[in-house]
């Protein structure tokens, strides 16, 4: 796409067509994602992220004036793909503070869980939250994977990405310790 051209459907967008402003979407979205991913941002992520620049894109377009619009584009990426970053890492300090604050009890002081129990219970909480919760959600409360989803603000095929790998983790490290592990189809 040549500068010229780019001008023109900027112009075009600006002037309130819509058609334009999809064309540009069209033209950058690929290079966006790409970009995206290369500095960082997860797979699973990448769709939200991608959205959030094109929107701003879309509100901002009256501040780009000049030189490259792809440069200005890979400028508006990262912003988007740090404030991103910044909400992860808030949230996951939440979390954390949140589990510290609890007073200090035992989940398996308050459960009959036998021998076989506990372990499979430690095992599940030592694993990443990615992979724990949707594997507690399907295995413990027998959560559909359109349910867990829809709990976890995410799409189905990862929903089913994460229980395959968290299963195959849980299989693992069973099998270290001795256990077999026969785990329910999704």
């Amino acid at each position: 796409m040549s500068e010229f051209n780019d001008r023109a459907l900027i112009l075009e967008a600006l002037d309130g067509n819509d058609e334009a402003f999809q064309e540009i979407i069209q033209l950058y979205h690929v290079t966006v994602e790409r970009f995206a991913r290369q500095i960082g941002v997860r797979e699973e992520d990448l769709p939200d992220v991608t959205q959030e620049v094109f929107i701003k894109v879309y509100r901002f377009l009256d501040k780009y004036s000049r030189g490259k619009f792809s440069t200005w584009l890979y400028s508006v990426t990262l912003n988007v793909a740090k404030d991103f970053f910044r909400k992860q890492k808030r949230e996951k300090r939440k979390v954390e503070k949140t589990i510290q604050e609890r007073p200090v009890l035992s989940y398996e002081e308050n459960l009959d869980l036998s021998d076989d129990g506990r372990i499979l219970h430690n095992v599940i909480n030592h694993m990443d939250e990615k992979y724990r919760i949707p594997i507690v959600l399907f295995y413990f409360h027998d959560a559909s994977i359109k349910d867990i989803a829809a709990i976890m603000g995410m799409r189905e095929p990862t929903v089913k990405t994460r229980l395959k790998r968290g299963k195959e983790i849980l299989r693992k490290k069973l099998e270290e310790g001795g256990y077999e592990y026969e785990p329910r189809a999704l």
